[in-house]
């Protein structure tokens, strides 16, 4: 099993945000970019505009299961950001992955796929 590596840092997700690809879905925005290393990385941010801390909490363990089942799938070497938007309230673990798939899809960051950053 691999380690799904964090994004914890402020200044990194700054980092993504500036300079990153972004595409949105109705329930979420996924930031990438390069990283220069042979691992994925992947952060998460949840607003409190969405919800108490058990709503928000929630959505974190969605979007990282939804990425969890699909890492092997992306191409390595990037750092992700899922922003939650506000219909991740009411997703389900399906939509959430759906969602993720559509986002990584429309960057070309599956490995199937084609383009890339």
């Amino acid at each position: 099993m691999k380690k799904t590596w964090r994004i914890k840092q402020n200044y990194e997700f700054r980092r993504l945000y500036r300079r990153g690809k972004s595409v949105a879905t109705p329930f979420l925005v996924l930031y990438a970019l390069k990283n220069r290393r042979r691992i994925n990385r992947i952060g998460l941010t949840v607003s409190p505009k969405l919800g108490g801390a058990v709503v928000r909490n929630r959505i974190k363990r969605l979007l990282r299961e939804a990425y969890r089942l699909h890492e092997h799938e992306l191409k390595t070497g990037y750092d992700f950001v899922l922003v939650a938007r506000q219909r991740m309230v009411r997703a389900n673990c399906a939509q959430t992955e759906q969602e993720l798939l559509r986002a990584v899809r429309k960057l070309g960051l599956d490995e199937n796929g084609g383009g890339g950053l």
